[in-house]
């Protein structure tokens, strides 16, 4: 995997050079693990790229990030297109893609309320996750 091509992050609402996507030493995140996530790909089919069921990765960041009391600043089709903006802006027809909603710089202590929500949006060409060989050869997996 290699970020080589990746030219713009969506920070904040905005888009950012990729050498600019920064995030502070006192943010809270850093320091407390004040963050959620997601995972999601775009892939290149015949009627143009789609992103795999993006609706539903974006309804359970936006729930994680109710349980934890982070109030996302965007609506969730602001959310959505952001995304494609971000893809758009890179030039990706397939790519991972990952949201991510973390607590930035302000009051640092185990309560997060003091340090506000931040977003950013980070897409990246990657190949298989599981490897070439997982289509060919399947994977063994568990669910827990």
């Amino acid at each position: 995997m290699s970020y080589d091509d990746v030219k713009k992050i969506w920070m904040n609402g905005r888009l950012v050079d990729f050498a600019d996507a920064k995030v502070h030493a006192f943010s809270h995140v850093l320091h407390y693990g004040s963050a959620m996530f997601e995972g999601a790909r775009a892939y290149k089919t015949k009627s143009g790229s789609a992103a795999f069921r993006l609706d539903d990765h974006i309804k359970r960041l936006y729930d994680s990030c109710k349980v934890y009391r982070m109030e996302v600043p965007y609506t969730i089709a602001e959310f959505k297109e952001a995304i494609f903006e971000t893809i758009r802006a890179n030039g990706f027809e397939e790519c991972y893609i990952r949201p991510l909603v973390y607590r930035g710089v302000g009051a640092l202590g185990v309560n997060p309320f003091g340090s506000p929500v931040e977003v950013l949006i980070a897409v990246w060409r990657w190949g298989k996750y599981l490897g070439p060989e997982a289509v060919e050869k399947g994977v063994d997996v568990c669910v827990s």
